[in-house]
């Protein structure tokens, strides 16, 4: 393979891998950057001007849709690699990757039906491209682009626009500065009424760009010729004039094959008395071979730059594929140990929200600052030390012998029966810790970047998560209500001692009226000396239930939390793991993608610069 058809064919392989980029949904600005950087051939010309048939010439088979009017309603992107001689020609769609065509009237018939998968089976036209790459020994490394024909008037089926909407979307190509313009006109026209040389000179005024082909020189009057045309004296351009002479629709009804046709061409102009003398720079073979000359040296002069953006891309690919993992290995060994250090990425942030490095840990002192002090000043002790039920509770507590001094038995059954009011507050904190600790893991499994790829194992860690949380739920209810019981089963005894001083200060109970044992003011005293107690206990309880649920919950999620599931994926089969490893298909089918393209930058890189070396 020549030094140019290296070039030109790395060109067309890195405009196929933006192709595929852009199938997957990557953004990344480098990669318009980079398209915009590769040159390209944009064939312009009006209906009926003969496009088709130039582009079935320089690729040498018989593969595009016929009719008359818009028969082109999408672009096609027609990428043209050379293969070796003897190898089978083949076509392949990017719309559906790894499956070749050796039919080429099948090919015909596949643009017809992504046409209308778009636009309908009307008349309708759409900016979307139809990427085609076709591989044959019989043609050379190019990349052209068919535009939709040039018109002038809308036809049935169509709205008014679409006249400025061709021109419109042609107009978007081929105003790009690295779009060389393949302007098609009939030779049986006036040039001057050329529609592809009128939006090219709008475009490209000095004609840089611009290659003229003229079409259906055999179908002249007799008698003329177009050689002011071809010779550059009816409309000159810095790029050469091609003649070009396509089948007739004798030989297309006929099937006459392309390689035939070209030998016709040939024959034409070696034997016409008007051009034999350009018959070396006249035909579809010899306008492929200018295409690809000048393109080699357009892509020598863009090499710097080129090289510049690929470095972006792969910069881009490479982080691209950081986010979107690379792949797992099927030895149970390494998918083991891939599980373990996801679910060890997983715990760091889980613990993050914990510490405070992420939002959400904050929750809990919520609960134990705010929730918990609430819950306890709603306890309706007022209502439970009213005189009614002090005095009822004390008397049951009596029985037929009334207290003597102090009502003890009273007291304690007024105050265990007020510490029962606190379970609900600390069984309210351990279910609240609870329901904070469940919303870190979810949010701890979704901000895991690692585990997104992987929809089984982010589930069975979350479901093995959940379970090991309701077990320190369980552990934590039983310890705050322990703390409950305790104060309820042993009352502290400073609390009594200091009632008899108060009975004495009151006077000797002797001598004091049996009746005032069971006046109002006895009972008061006795409702306000509970709530005294309550209060203290309140005051330890709402020290202790917090200790209590961060010794239970808190810490041991935050030690232990995948411990059992840990010891539960030691014991798993390969198969197992590999069930836990399973990934989204569309993810997979992403990063095979991105990883060929990755491929293909880096190699493509390389080549360029081993081949802008060679002179």
């Amino acid at each position: 393979m020549t030094t140019m058809e290296s070039l030109i064919g790395l060109v067309n392989r890195i405009q196929m891998a933006c192709t595929a980029l852009g199938d997957y949904g990557a953004t990344n600005n480098s990669f318009s950057s980079l398209w915009d950087q590769l040159p390209s051939v944009a064939v312009v010309g009006g209906q009926s001007s003969g496009k088709s048939s130039v582009l079935e010439s320089m690729v040498g088979r018989d593969f595009l849709p016929r009719g008359s009017g818009i028969v082109t309603r999408r672009p096609l992107v027609l990428q043209l690699h050379k293969t070796d001689e003897g190898q089978q020609e083949y076509a392949e769609f990017s719309h559906l990757p790894r499956t070749p065509f050796t039919d080429f009237s099948l090919v015909r018939k596949e643009i017809q039906d992504e046409t209308d998968r778009i636009t309908g089976k009307t008349r309708q036209i759409s900016p979307v491209p139809i990427h085609l790459s076709i591989y044959s020994p019989n043609v050379v490394n190019l990349t052209l682009i068919d535009l939709p024909g040039l018109t002038k008037v809308a036809v049935e089926e169509q709205p008014e626009s679409v006249v400025k909407d061709i021109e419109d979307m042609v107009r978007s190509y081929v105003e790009k500065p690295n779009c060389i313009i393949l302007a098609i006109s009939p030779a049986n026209q006036d040039i001057a009424t050329s529609d592809a040389i009128k939006l090219s000179r709008e475009v490209d005024p000095t004609g840089e760009r611009t290659f003229g082909v003229l079409t259906k020189l055999d179908l002249m009057d007799k008698g003329t010729n177009a050689l002011d045309v071809l010779e550059g004296r009816a409309y000159r351009l810095q790029q050469p004039w091609v003649g070009i002479v396509n089948r007739s629709q004798a030989d297309i009804n006929k099937n006459v094959d392309m390689i035939y046709a070209r030998r016709k061409e040939r024959e034409y102009f070696a034997s016409s008395p008007d051009y034999g003398n350009l018959a070396s720079k006249m035909g579809s073979e010899y306008l492929a071979k200018l295409l690809s000359k000048h393109l080699e040296s357009v892509i020598r002069a863009k090499i710097p730059g080129i090289i510049s953006v690929i470095n972006k891309s792969i910069d881009e690919l490479e982080s691209e594929m950081d986010l979107l993992g690379r792949p797992i290995s099927v030895d149970a060994g390494a998918q083991l140990y891939t599980i373990l250090e996801l679910c060890r990425a997983f715990d760091k942030i889980f613990k993050e929200h914990l510490d405070g490095g992420r939002p959400g840990g904050d929750r809990i002192y919520g609960v134990f600052d705010n929730q918990l002090p609430a819950a306890l000043r709603k306890l309706p002790f007022d209502r439970y030390l009213s005189m009614q039920n002090v005095r009822k509770i004390v008397s049951e507590a009596d029985g037929y012998q009334p207290h003597l001094i102090a009502p003890e038995q009273g007291y304690r059954r007024l105050i265990e029966g007020a510490l029962n009011y606190f379970r609900g507050p600390a069984e309210a904190s351990v279910d609240a810790v609870h329901v904070v600790l469940k919303e870190l893991v979810r949010k701890s499994v979704g901000e895991c970047q690692e585990l997104k790829r992987f929809p089984s194992l982010q589930s069975a860690i979350a479901a093995a998560s959940y379970e090991a949380l309701e077990k320190y739920r369980e552990e934590g209810r039983k310890t705050v209500l322990r703390l409950v019981d305790m104060e309820a089963n042993y009352l502290t005894v400073d609390f009594f001692r200091k009632l008899p001083q108060e009975v004495e200060k009151g006077g000797n109970p002797a001598t004091t009226p049996a009746v005032d044992r069971y006046a109002e003011g006895h009972f008061r005293r006795i409702a306000l000396n509970v709530s005294s107690y309550i209060n203290m206990v309140t005051d330890t309880l709402r020290n202790t239930i917090p200790k209590a649920v961060v010794y239970c919950q808190v810490k041991e999620a935050k030690q232990s939390l995948l411990n059992y599931f840990y010891t539960q994926i030691g014991k798993k089969e390969g198969k197992d793991l590999g069930e836990l490893l399973d990934e989204d298909p569309a993810l997979m089918g992403k990063r095979e993608q991105c990883a060929k393209s990755l491929q293909l930058y880096k190699k493509a890189r390389d080549e360029i610069e081993s081949v802008s070396l060679v002179r």
